[in-house]
């Protein structure tokens, strides 16, 4: 049987952000490409750190890193490589990764434990582009950081099955996507703002409309941009609160064996 590394652990999720939209707007053989695009890149950055795939769905991967230092390497040359890679028609592909530290149980029918929940609910807070560390990884990485990489708090979160709040951080890297700034709990939001529902996302703002003579299917145009930018503002959060990662968590915590299964069936391929 494959044993899975033991002992202190780091879990690292990945998933893109906004993969709905991409396959509405590339369509399936398009979208198709890019996935396998990602998927290769992923899969050779995380191995050549040494990185363990665990499981996979969807876009979503889950892997397992015997130190911190190499997972928080992988997920800085992942970053990279999405970012220099050419994808088609000229599209950004966004992942976002959570990592998190800790001393699961191994036992014959996989991982167990909450520190795979863990992992994944940061994952899935996060948004394109995002590398989000728990407290416990970010103290282990203390200062060896990659070249061109820094971290800075983004205070605490509360993260879905988890009752007590974790200090969250990013790193920051250079040559890496650049995900869109979000208010943070350390960053309040203007007091004459009314607070966002949790579930329904705000109504977004019109576009502006350009000065001068306005062409005849300006209307039209029109309403297409704002059903687009609203079709963004509904189908990303949801994306986030339904993702293939939560999937993967619920999968190695409910039926672990599953994951020795795959083990076992790569070790003999």
């Amino acid at each position: 049987m494959s044993q899975l590394p033991g002992g202190t652990i780091t879990f690292l999720f990945t998933d893109i952000e906004g993969s709905t939209r991409l396959l509405q707007e590339l369509g399936d053989e398009e979208y198709g490409r890019v996935a396998g695009d990602h998927r290769r890149i992923v899969r050779e950055t995380f191995g050549a750190r040494g990185g363990t795939e665990i499981d996979t769905q969807g876009d979503a991967f889950f892997f397992s890193f015997p130190r911190a230092r190499d997972a928080v390497g992988a997920a800085v040359d992942a970053q990279r490589a999405l970012r220099d890679h050419e994808w088609p028609e000229g599209r950004e592909v966004s992942v976002r990764m959570g990592l998190h530290t800790g001393e699961p149980h191994v036992g014959e029918e996989g991982y167990l434990g909450i520190d795979v929940v863990r992992a994944a609910r940061l994952c899935t807070v996060g948004r394109g582009g995002q590398v989000l560390l728990s407290e416990t990884t970010r103290a282990l990485v203390g200062g060896t950081l990659p070249d061109g990489v820094s971290v800075h708090t983004l205070g605490e979160r509360h993260l879905k099955d988890i009752d007590e709040p974790e200090r969250v951080f990013e790193l920051d890297i250079v040559g890496a996507p650049v995900p869109e700034p979000e208010i943070t709990s350390e960053q309040p939001a203007a007091a004459s703002a009314p607070p966002a529902s949790a579930d329904v996302p705000p109504v977004p703002p019109v576009p502006p409309v350009p000065a001068g003579p306005l062409p005849s299917d300006f209307g039209a145009r029109l309403a297409e941009r704002i059903q687009q930018h609203v079709r963004r503002t509904i189908e990303e959060p949801l994306e986030r609160m339904f993702s293939d990662v939560d999937a993967l968590a619920d999968r190695a915590s409910e039926n672990p064996e599953r994951i020795t299964e795959k083990l076992d069936g790569e070790a003999t391929g």
